[in-house]
């Protein structure tokens, strides 16, 4: 029987054609959005970073709602934590119509002990953890249809504004964080420096970045700075403008305080007020914009196309090496044993 390969040249030769009459698939964008908007959409945010850097406090204003309490020693007599603990809360929001289900992973005690020797360690365990439990759900034979994702799709990691330099430990935890995820370093509280103390400090902790080879999100490198994401090619020129602004200086507030007869959410210091969205204060709003309105879809899909598959490919080789293993470790050790003669003349080896 002759088995007829497919033809190159057909492939080709595949044309646009103009149709002549409306048909109606242009409504698929429709349909995938209704069902998208009936299902829902899931993403999940860690932060990172020392005690008393307002990272409860940053996220309740990204999303302008109260989310999380903050884990901080309600009195400065209470013992530090011993070590780092995971702690996760999930809301439902809605926002004109669209429904995420938010899960915010905080990680209090990290870094607030005299030895922070792998402090990060429950960290990354809490990372893969997710990535394994997702791998099993994925080779179950009778999977669910939608497996629950639990996969952290960013972490935002809290510098403290020293104005100085990346401390040794923050360097190391940025360096394995971000083998795992996508890592957005921001500089916590930064209206506690000048603007040309934050600006030095900033420039700083790029050349710091780059001398380390920490690989920070967004990737100007990745293949998913080059996909179609809804028809529109992502700019690379947009991303850089992102890397470039890294790490976004930021303050958060849940409070609101009145500047020029308007209430905004800001912060009143001994020497002025802060407004959070003024972009001549902090970068709270390109931080913000960058999280929610510009990027989300991309970090899920870029957790679950690059982290995740690497993982996942790693997890497969080795289950395959360990297989392989196994067999030929029965094979061996049946060709050494005598042959018994079992019951009703089968042979057992």
């Amino acid at each position: 029987m002759t088995s007829i390969a497919p033809s190159t040249a057909a492939a080709d030769a595949v044309k646009k054609v103009t149709l002549t009459g409306y048909v109606g698939f242009d409504s698929i964008t429709q349909q995938i959005e209704k069902k998208l908007l009936k299902r829902g959409f899931t993403f999940n945010l860690m932060v990172v970073g020392r005690t008393g850097l307002g990272k409860s406090t940053l996220v309740n204003t990204i999303f302008a709602s109260h989310l999380i309490d903050s884990k901080a020693p309600k009195r400065a007599a209470d013992a530090p934590r011993q070590t780092t603990e995971i702690t996760s809360v999930t809301n439902v929001i809605e926002e004109n119509g669209v429904r995420l289900k938010l899960t915010i992973t905080d990680t209090p005690g990290y870094g607030d002990q005299v030895n922070n020797e792998n402090c990060w360690e429950p960290i990354i365990k809490y990372i893969k953890e997710q990535y394994s439990q997702y791998l099993r759900k994925e080779l179950t034979p009778a999977r669910e249809r939608r497996i629950p994702d639990t996969r952290v799709h960013a972490i935002l990691f809290f510098i403290s504004p020293t104005g100085h330099a990346l401390t040794p430990l923050d360097i190391t935890v940025l360096k394995r964080l971000s083998e795992y995820a996508n890592v957005i370093p921001v500089i916590a509280k930064s209206d506690s420096l000048t603007m040309e103390e934050r600006q030095a400090f900033k420039r700083r902790i790029k050349d710091e970045i780059e001398f380390h080879g920490i690989r920070c999100y967004p990737y100007i490198d990745s293949v998913e700075d080059d996909v179609l994401l809804e028809g529109e090619r992502i700019d690379r020129g947009v991303v850089q403008a992102i890397r470039d602004m890294i790490p976004f200086a930021v303050v958060g507030s849940e409070r609101n305080i009145v500047i020029d007869g308007n209430a905004v959410r800001g912060r009143r210091t001994r020497w002025g007020m802060v407004n959070v969205e003024d972009e001549s204060h902090c970068e709270f709003t390109h931080l913000r914009n960058f999280l929610t309105r510009t990027h989300l879809q991309d970090m899920i899909e870029t957790t679950a196309v690059v982290h995740y598959e690497a993982f996942r490919t790693k997890q497969l080789l080795a289950l395959k090496e360990s297989t392989s293993g196994a067999v030929q470790q029965q094979q061996a050790q049946g060709q050494q044993r005598p042959v018994e003669q079992g019951p009703v003349g089968t042979v057992v080896a």
